[in-house]
């Protein structure tokens, strides 16, 4: 029996609706299969997330988490202080798909270019101005100086950073849609892994020469406990 042309348009249209509509998994954690299940963190087998705790182990204090209200600690060279409340210190996201985070700056301080493989972030100055930017795979910059109030996104695995340009402490919050989104900061995972990235492969990649590489790597090593 031959099709109308209006019914091939329709056809079309829900297979086009199919192909482009996110499905949960794909666009961020799998979808929860119960109520609760609050991380075991001590389990000794893995699984792809963490394993419930019994029940009978569940406290109401595994629902809430203050470590938030306090000021990270920007005493260090970048002017950053990050408190992340994830699965692995807020036990309770476990299977949630949410996590958050603050992040303190002193004036002039930076969160370094870093990237985060399995979620979107979201976040909102909360005091203090604050330059957000991120590049996309075209090496195209999308940046803007924030003040409190003012939201941003950075798109899931893309490179970005966020700098105080203010004279005063900046504050941000950030949420994603991973109960552990990951942060793989560019600097680190290129200059201070174990074992160590090949010189050859860096003064390639950068093209300069051994010593500028040498001497980046003990400005890290100094600062990073890898």
């Amino acid at each position: 029996m031959a099709i109308s042309s209006s019914s091939a348009y329709q056809l079309l249209f829900c297979l086009l609706v199919l192909v482009f509509t996110p499905f949960p998994s794909h666009s961020a954690d799998p979808d929860p299969l119960q109520d609760i299940c609050v991380a075991d963190l001590n389990a000794t087998f893995s699984v792809n997330g963490y394993p419930c705790k019994p029940a009978s182990q569940v406290t109401s204090e595994d629902f809430f988490f203050d470590g938030m209200s306090k000021e990270g600690n920007t005493s260090n060279v970048f002017g950053l202080g990050v408190i992340r409340a994830d699965v692995q210190t807020f036990p309770g996201l476990n299977t949630q798909g949410i996590s958050m985070a603050r992040a303190d700056l002193a004036p002039g301080g930076l969160n370094l270019p870093h990237t985060h493989p399995r979620a979107t972030e979201s976040g909102v100055v909360i005091k203090g101005k604050v330059l957000v930017g991120f590049v996309t795979t075209d090496n195209v910059l999308y940046s803007k100086v924030l003040t409190a109030g003012q939201m941003f996104i950075i798109p899931r695995g893309l490179i970005h950073f966020q700098l105080n340009v203010g004279k005063g402490k900046a504050l941000f919050l950030v949420a994603f849609n991973s109960q552990l989104p990951g942060v793989v900061t560019d600097s680190t995972s290129l200059f201070a892994t174990t074992p160590p990235v090949p010189n050859q492969v860096l003064t390639k990649s950068f093209q300069v020469g051994d010593e500028v590489i040498n001497l980046i790597k003990s400005k890290l090593a100094a600062i990073f406990t890898v």
